[in-house]
């Protein structure tokens, strides 16, 4: 099985500059889940996380899984924020 790294974000944040003119979005990443990847696909996230929440409005990672054992399954600067029963489901 394939799986696919999403992200549950905020909604975004206008950041504005000195000169007080939006500069860009921001979105906090809330939490890191994972999900199967979508039937007949290797880079879209199904419907549902591992821990069973929808994955629709969430942000599918640029990050791609290692193959190595003992490799994390997201991005390191995330640990924090990682679902914890996701993280369960995928070390079994």
């Amino acid at each position: 099985m394939t799986e696919i790294v999403v992200y549950e974000v905020d909604k975004p944040v206008a950041h504005r500059s000195s000169t007080g003119s939006a500069s860009g979005v921001e979105r906090r990443v809330r939490k890191v889940h994972v999900a199967p990847a979508a039937p007949g696909s290797r880079t879209t996230a199904g419907p549902r996380t591992l821990c069973g929440k929808d994955t629709f409005a969430m942000e599918t990672a640029r990050w791609t899984p290692s193959e190595e054992p003992g490799a994390l399954w997201y991005p390191a600067e995330y640990a924090s924020v990682v679902c914890p029963d996701c993280a369960a489901v995928i070390e079994v």
